[in-house]
């Protein structure tokens, strides 16, 4: 199985899309995503993108992601936050996920970062058991704060 791991590119955006979806579905949330496919398309490939992205492919078809940008820490400083990573059903445990991983990793350390910072259900087991493969810090002590505007 020939897994490629690529930068993702406008042409992407409506499969990314489409498994935005599919993530949003299996944590259980289908109409929490609102976003436009123009809106997301602007924000990641427009004048002053905000967002960047990984792309798995095999057999020419992106069958994974992820999804990060760039978050500020007054600790630590510059920060990549994972907003979205995921490897469809066909792909998972073919490798896919620890290429996608292993490339925000790296892309970190291109821009001379030390931390990569992201969310996970509590619930999400094969996650969570994802992470703790990298000996992952998995903190149970702060609280998500959402303000919808």
């Amino acid at each position: 199985m020939v897994i490629s791991i690529r930068k993702a590119e406008k042409k992407d955006c409506e499969r990314l899309l489409q498994l935005i979806r599919e993530l949003a579905d299996y944590e259980k949330a289908p109409a929490e995503v609102t976003v436009t496919l123009e809106h997301f398309e602007e924000s990641g490939f427009g004048e002053k993108p905000v967002w960047w992205a990984f792309v798995a492919e095999f057999d020419e078809r992106v069958e994974g992601f992820a999804l990060y940008y760039i978050r500020y820490s007054t600790w630590k400083g510059q920060c990549i936050y994972l907003e979205d990573f995921l490897v469809t059903e066909k792909l998972r445990g073919q490798g896919a996920g620890k290429l996608l991983f292993d490339r925000v990793i790296a892309a970190a350390k291109e821009k001379g970062m030390t931390r990569i910072v992201w969310q996970v259900l509590e619930w999400n087991e094969p996650a969570l058991n994802f992470y703790r493969k990298y000996n992952a810090v998995l903190d149970p002590e702060w609280v998500n704060g959402i303000l919808d505007i």
